[in-house]
């Protein structure tokens, strides 16, 4: 293995994401997850009910993708779907019971996953934030101040 010490910081950050992600999706398999799909119930729950379209929107993502994630979290019984009575084309989607559950127990396999020195993790959190929001505004065009909330999510429908 190349001595990780003369590894510049993009090619760093890029390893270590994927590990934490293939690690975190390994551990959220078992509960009917996707690291997408955490991202979803996220926003449902936060937001409440809204149709496809509007979650897609939320988490910047094209509506094709968000129903590949909705037809697996809805599966596993984590969302529920329903058509609209104002436009009976819309489906309103809602995160369920069991999603809440669902998602109480992912981010405890999170904080799990990111236990560790507090000070120094605080430190890296903080870093990342600034890197991800730097990037992330180029990225999706918005301006500088206002706050991302959710990172793109196709990135991680490839592996699914």
């Amino acid at each position: 293995m190349p001595d990780l010490k003369n590894w510049p910081m993009p090619r760093l950050l890029s390893t270590a994401a994927r590990l934490v992600e293939h690690e975190w999706n390994d551990k959220l398999a078992g509960l009917g997850l996707t690291h997408a799909g955490v991202i979803a119930l996220e926003v449902l729950a936060a937001d409440g009910e809204m149709t496809q379209a509007q979650l897609a929107n939320r988490v910047r993502v094209q509506a094709q993708t968000m129903g590949k994630t909705l037809g697996r979290l809805e599966v596993h019984g984590h969302i529920v779907r329903a058509r609209s009575e104002v436009d009976r084309r819309r489906q309103i989607v809602q995160i369920s019971d069991e999603g809440q559950l669902a998602l109480k127990q992912a981010a405890e396999l999170e904080r799990l996953l990111s236990s560790g020195n507090g000070d120094q993790m605080d430190e890296l959190k903080e870093r990342l934030t600034v890197i991800i929001r730097r990037l992330g505004n180029t990225r999706f065009g918005i301006a500088a101040g206002e706050p991302i909330d959710i990172v793109e999510l196709e990135s991680f429908e490839d592996g699914d």
